[in-house]
């Protein structure tokens, strides 16, 4: 009976089928290369990596943007005309292709670690191509309309700064692994040298990035200022329909020092409170007044402001998504709100003691208040009996007129000057954006005693953030946030993070020569043993030792002809290596 002896007896390479199956679609043995990878291949590589940084870069705009969703929103229903959470497609759309590319990413890294070759497969390159093109226009488009939030990337790095090192040094640290086996396996020495001193340099670079990174977080404990203040934005308009009394009452009940508003000066001289400029968004205009409802809102008196509904919409959009954490007793609130007038919201202010800022928007010049609206805001101011000091005041416009009119009012400024401006025009308190400051102005204007709110902050980092700058107070929508916020989420002493810093290169160094000198072990032992001449197929074959894998028999043949036309015996060589 004759018995047929298998000349190749394979081993099941589920995992590396996987990768190079889901990758280029080489899910056979005879379809997976170790070549070198083509060109074209190396560029479509090239265009994922572009592609990866973009998105992660894309992402982390997205995530740290949070804060100012509703401005992003608002700015789409001036453009549209309706309103619509426009963030929770671009979220979801962003959080897919960024998973998707970092997935191929890693397989990518995968194949190079195995020493694969990359071939990408055609419907991942229309993958790619898409993500790319999706994320440019999209970049495009958001500064186009949104120029101003890409401040928030410099200052979201304060705040994540020191982690995100720590990530990258992680991140880098373990991609030594793969270059010091391409390093192993390359033939040629300039390739090696080129690898090596690249992988060096951007490892040397992130050693000394901690000189450049400022946070203002990283300070003695001792000098920590006292909690900011927050202000009510628009009351609490993601707990309440904004700008309506119950509003400020939600803002209230979340322990606000102060309430910001908008105040838009009515056709019979009435102010009253409103951010946007037609009442189409947070009344039922469309309603009551169809013929109407593109008219500017101050183009109504207060008799037909008070026959809207201000509550109805909010329950109807869920803007926040919060409505259904509401009781019925609250639902019913929500629905009966009407247009809240200035005076109303003084009267609620000087009977709890809390500070008031608005912003009253001149009117049009044929308006009938055109020229006495300062004066109809001062008389408002009067009759609700409101103490001037907790009112602050910020139109430019006749300022000298209105503190002789009311001396007592807290003269404030919307716009950002020099605190010799300020004094000399007697401002004591400054309104601005939040990025509009840096931390070394912040310092300056506390020196020269001038009160520094910020607006609008939601976010705990961001509110912590602020808090370590020494921001006196800010303005917030979502005051029911920063007022779990007891202590800035982070705050670390100059000597404990240098201690960490040191650490961290110190392991990544470590590390990265252990990797280095494992991956090269045989390179380094033949060299130290004293051989000058011998066959690299010698020295790979000793380190693949009692392993049955493909590239071990090849490796096989490759050095049984190789001795044969070098006149050598196979045999020899066979028994030398322990194989029969």
């Amino acid at each position: 009976m004759v018995k047929h002896q298998p000349l190749q007896v394979y081993e099941r390479q589920l995992c590396l089928s996987c990768i190079t199956g889901i990758y280029g679609c080489r899910w056979k043995r005879y379809q997976r290369s170790h070549d070198d990878t083509t060109k074209w291949e190396l560029l479509w590589s090239l265009i994922l990596l572009v592609t990866f940084c973009l998105l992660l870069i894309w992402f982390y705009f997205w995530w740290e943007a949070h804060n100012d969703y509703n401005e992003f929103n608002w700015f789409l229903y001036n453009r549209s005309g309706e309103w619509s959470d426009g963030t929770a497609p671009i979220l979801a759309t962003t959080a897919a292709g960024f998973t998707y590319i970092a997935f191929l990413m890693v397989l990518a890294l995968c194949h190079v670690a195995l020493g694969q070759q990359l071939n990408l497969h055609w419907l991942h390159k229309i993958g790619v191509t898409a993500a790319l093109l999706t994320t440019i226009v999209g970049v495009i488009s958001v500064n186009q309309t949104w120029g101003q939030e890409w401040d928030v990337v410099p200052i979201s790095l304060q705040a994540t700064g020191p982690f995100l090192h720590i990530g990258a040094l992680a991140a880098v640290t373990a991609l030594s692994w793969i270059v010091a086996g391409q390093v192993a396996r390359a033939e040629k020495t300039m390739f090696q040298v080129v690898v090596v001193l690249l992988y060096i340099s951007v490892l040397l670079g992130l050693y000394v990035v901690p000189l450049y990174i400022s946070s203002p977080c990283i300070m003695d404990h001792s000098t920590l200022k006292p909690r900011p203040e927050v202000f009510g934005h628009q009351g609490a308009p993601t707990l309440a329909p904004e700008n309506t009394l119950w509003s400020f009452q939600r803002a209230l009940q979340m322990n606000v020092t102060g309430l910001e508003t908008d105040v838009v000066i009515s056709v019979d001289g009435v102010p009253f409170l409103m951010h946007d400029p037609t009442l189409r968004r947070t009344t039922d205009v469309e309603k009551v007044f169809p013929d109407r409802q593109m008219d500017e809102a101050s183009r109504f008196n207060w008799t037909d402001l008070q026959q809207l509904n201000a509550g109805q919409w909010f329950l109807k959009n869920d803007p926040f998504w919060t409505v259904n954490t509401f009781s019925v007793k609250e639902k019913n609130l929500t629905s009966n709100q009407r247009v809240c007038s200035l005076e109303q919201l003084l009267k609620l202010a000087s009977y709890h003691n809390i500070s008031v800022v608005f912003r009253l928007q001149r009117p049009p010049q044929d308006h009938p208040c055109f020229h006495s609206w300062i004066n109809d805001t001062l008389q408002a101011v009067q009759r609700s009996g409101v103490p001037p000091s907790l009112v602050m005041w910020t139109p430019d416009e006749q300022r000298a007129q209105v503190r002789r009119i009311a001396p007592g009012l807290v003269q404030t400024s919307l716009d950002k000057h020099d605190p010799h401006t300020l004094h000399k025009s007697g401002i004591s308190r400054l309104m601005l954006r939040y990025s509009q400051v840096s931390p070394s102005d912040i310092r300056n204007f506390s020196k020269n005693n001038i009160s520094l709110t910020l607006y609008t902050v939601n976010e705990p980092w961001l509110y912590s953030t602020l808090w370590c700058s020494g921001v006196s107070s800010v303005s917030s929508e979502a005051p029911h946030v920063l007022r779990k916020v007891l202590y800035p989420i982070w705050l670390m002493g100059p000597r404990e993070y240098g201690l960490i810093w040191v650490s961290a290169d110190l392991v990544s160094f470590a590390v990265v020569v252990g990797i280095f000198i494992l991956q090269n072990y045989h390179m380094i032992r033949y060299r130290m043993s004293g051989m000058r001449s011998y066959n690299p197929e010698q020295i790979m074959l000793s380190a693949t030792v009692r392993t049955s894998s493909r590239d071990m028999n090849v490796m096989k043949e490759k050095l049984i002809f190789s001795e044969v036309r070098n006149g050598g015996g196979a045999e020899e060589l066979y028994e030398e290596h322990g194989y029969d």
